[in-house]
């Protein structure tokens, strides 16, 4: 039998990168009652979604600008030599129409999108919407218990509640995430914490539990190659997911987002940093908090994709190899 053929992008030497029907990649936009939905290994989603933003809104656009940049991306990554559509076969999903109406509501929607997707064997590649997003995406990806975790933020999103009990905003994602058994708190780990805080509460309670919390004066004092190789450690061999808000970028590279924090890394330290998850045995990623309305330039999306494409051949590495 001749080798599988997967989809491929639309080349920009067919039809220029301007012109067409946006989809994440230039790929084909498969439904689930389309007939090659089945084929699909890995599922690049939108989630535009942003209800649980506690200040300045606008991730739920985030998708489809990053669909229109997505546009720019060439098939082969230079560094690493991965072709992400050669190893596995991917297509844009579409969007998750998570109700912006009613909180509750739409992570019942999003978790059962991605239930369904685990239940057929699609990895998914996720573009939020705000951090509250990965909440329900792990809901439905833990169906065999937790899950190793790497955060690249500059906030820990690890707070109780917001506004007098508030447990569900995107500040708060990965406490519940850790209370409801989806994460394995001694096997995450986030860095490039940062910023003027209220209090310390959500690092005092993170150590308690197990996280690895990396600070970014340590970041940058001990260097990438030594941060990633424990970050791989704390993720060891088992099954793990990477969560990438914008805001870990510092503003100047990446200002379109709800929560900038400055004395961030810079647009090739953002790309450094996921290149060297290479042999993490990841099971699913997601890019969130990129918010057009702070950056009519769209500059932010286009570094926003780009840090999609190193998620995207990592995970396809991690993917082919456990076939």
């Amino acid at each position: 039998m001749p080798p599988k053929s997967f989809f491929q992008p639309v080349s920009g030497i067919d039809l220029p990168r301007f012109a067409g029907v946006p989809s994440f990649m230039r790929l084909p936009v498969l439904a689930p009652n389309d007939a090659e939905y089945a084929d699909v290994e890995m599922g690049l989603i939108g989630v535009p979604w942003d209800a649980g933003t506690t200040n300045r809104p606008g991730p739920r656009h985030g998708p489809r600008q990053l669909r229109d940049y997505s546009t720019m991306i060439r098939e082969i990554n230079p560094v690493s030599g991965i072709n992400p559509f050669a190893l596995v076969n991917c297509a844009d999903l579409g969007d998750v129409g998570a109700n912006p109406a009613d909180m509750m509501r739409a992570m019942d929607q999003i978790s059962t999108f991605y239930k369904n997707l685990t239940e057929q064997g699609i990895t998914p590649m996720t573009a939020g919407g705000d951090h509250l997003v990965t909440l329900p995406v792990l809901r439905g990806l833990a169906q065999d218990g937790p899950l190793g975790l790497i955060q690249f933020d500059s906030h820990t999103d690890l707070f109780d509640s917001y506004f007098n009990g508030s447990k569900f905003t995107h500040g708060t994602p990965f406490r519940r995430a850790i209370e409801e058994g989806l994460v394995d708190p001694k096997r995450f780990i986030q860095i490039g914490i940062r910023g003027t805080a209220y209090n310390t509460e959500d690092v005092e309670w993170g150590r308690e539990q197990g996280v690895t919390i990396i600070r970014i004066e340590e970041f940058f004092e001990r260097g990438i190659k030594d941060v990633m190789a424990q970050a791989r450690d704390v993720l060891g061999d088992h099954p793990a997911y990477c969560t990438y808000d914008i805001d870990f970028i510092d503003p100047a590279y990446a200002p379109g987002t709800g929560t900038p924090e400055v004395g961030g890394p810079n647009s090739f330290q953002a790309l450094q940093v996921v290149r060297e998850l290479e042999g993490v045995n990841l099971v699913g990623c997601d890019l969130v908090e990129v918010s057009p309305p702070f950056d009519a330039s769209g500059g932010t999306a286009w570094l926003g994709i780009s840090v999609m494409f190193e998620l995207m051949c990592v995970l396809a590495k991690a993917m082919d190899q456990r076939r």
